[in-house]
């Protein structure tokens, strides 16, 4: 399939052919569903923790006498049965990671892409660069284009001028092609390539 290419100016730039295989899918949710999943259980730190029993700092003394009290049995102040004492069963430092064939981490790439193509928010331009850090031409120029929250993929490299220009733009992203993820095409309006991402991209994903 064809798609015209344009410049940050909106000139024409003529057009670029895309592979069927990689934008002409049918998404399937489901596939994008597990992509995502994983993606975000393998960002999430794990870190949560919490004191059991033998970590908080209650005496370990047996606070009454087992017998006669008219009270329940009881052993330290550390129980979980009271206020401040250790927490059972609480979480504890762990990966929630999960494993994701590459095979299907493709198929999940393929899917994003073939999503942005169905609905009509994908967009080909020639290149991704500035002669010099202008953040606010660069953001005349994506407001003109009518990108409100987009993500801009590039080739192998990001232009060190055109992503120091698109740091402070509120809602443009810029990545290179190997930091292309479902996640972040899915969380944008409007996907982005250049002429470069998109050789990049077919080579990465053939």
């Amino acid at each position: 399939m064809k798609l015209d290419v344009i410049k940050l100016d909106g000139g024409s730039a003529g057009s670029a052919d895309l592979d069927d295989e990689i934008y002409g899918l049918e998404p399937r949710i489901d596939i994008l569903h597990r992509v995502v999943r994983w993606q975000r259980n393998n960002a999430q730190q794990g870190t949560h923790k919490v004191k059991t029993r033998r970590e908080t700092s209650y005496s370990t003394k047996k606070i009454y006498r087992q017998k006669g009290t008219g009270g329940a049995r009881h052993g330290d102040r550390n129980a979980p049965i009271f206020r401040k004492g250790g927490i059972y069963a609480g979480p504890v430092p762990r990966s929630h990671g999960h494993a994701l064939t590459k095979k299907f981490r493709k198929l999940g790439l393929r899917h994003a892409l073939s999503s942005k193509m169905a609905t009509g928010n994908l967009v080909i331009i020639e290149d991704a660069v500035l002669a010099e850090i202008k953040t606010g031409a660069l953001a005349k120029q994506v407001k003109n284009l009518g990108w409100k929250r987009a993500l801009i993929i590039d080739g192998a490299e990001v232009n060190e001028n055109f992503a120091r220009a698109a740091a402070n733009i509120d809602g443009l992203d810029v990545l290179p092609t190997m930091g292309a993820n479902v996640y972040d095409i899915l969380k944008r309006d409007t996907l982005v390539i250049t002429k470069a991402g998109i050789e990049a991209l077919e080579a990465r994903l053939k």
